[in-house]
């Protein structure tokens, strides 16, 4: 029988759940406005710089809550049966609050997602990232890291009262625990380590030989950032 404590966890994991290699000169946050312009309309960014410009300008349009839903017509439609040509990779969290196509106000084909809770890396999430990378010719790879992220507040819980979590969830913890903040408490410590974590992430995936090496030519950049619940504005992580 689940304790208080343990019903009180799963309902919040549920409910909740300078780049490496690569220096982007757009800042530390996505602007609030007069953002650079990205490519003209039609066509697919083609560089790191551009892809993280068409985000920006996507997510100033859905914070500002003037969304356009690009790329949803019939002959979008038609000729994406043909091929994709995604132009920027979001590894986010599972949490139903932050969909990568709305908060970058984006359409078909446009975004490879690749979703796990707590942005947590495993075989199958390298894997789905790997062929972004080398068979799309994605040159950008975006951490989307979260405010109020059950999955990081559940490993924190974990990690300080020593509670063992439900099998696959554990799982999740125990790739968590290494970017806890311990020089932190309470909510912000869970708030520290969000950031810690998809800035691990970020680390990881820049360190792996065959995306080092598009990072090293110049074909790609990997960028951990941040996504607020309360005013909808996406941050890079420096």
């Amino acid at each position: 029988m689940l304790t208080t404590s343990r019903r009180s966890l799963l309902r919040t994991a549920v409910a909740g759940t300078a780049a490496a290699g690569s220096v982007l000169a757009l800042g530390s946050a996505f602007p609030a406005s007069a953002a650079p312009p990205g490519p003209a309309t039609g066509t697919r960014p083609r560089t790191p710089e551009e892809s993280l410009r068409e985000l920006t300008a996507g997510n100033r349009r859905w914070r500002t809550y003037r969304q356009e839903h690009p790329h949803e017509s019939p002959s979008t439609r038609l000729r994406l049966t043909k091929a994709q040509h995604p132009f920027a990779i979001v590894l986010g969290c599972v949490d139903s609050r932050v969909p990568p196509e709305l908060v970058f106000d984006q359409g078909l084909g446009d975004l490879l997602t690749v979703r796990s809770a707590g942005e947590v890396l495993d075989e199958a999430v390298l894997g789905s990232i790997a062929y972004g990378v080398l068979e799309l010719a994605v040159p950008l790879v975006l951490v989307l890291g979260h405010q109020s992220c059950g999955a990081v507040g559940a490993a924190v819980h974990a990690d300080e009262t020593g509670e063992k979590l439900p099998a696959h969830i554990q799982y999740l913890a125990d790739q968590i625990r290494p970017a806890i903040d311990r020089g932190q408490h309470g909510e912000a410590r869970v708030d520290a380590t969000i950031d810690a974590h998809a800035r691990r992430t970020r680390d990881r995936l820049a360190a792996e030989p065959d995306l080092a090496r598009a990072v090293s030519a110049g074909k790609l950049a990997v960028v951990a950032a941040r996504y607020e619940l309360n005013d909808q504005r996406v941050r890079t992580l420096n």
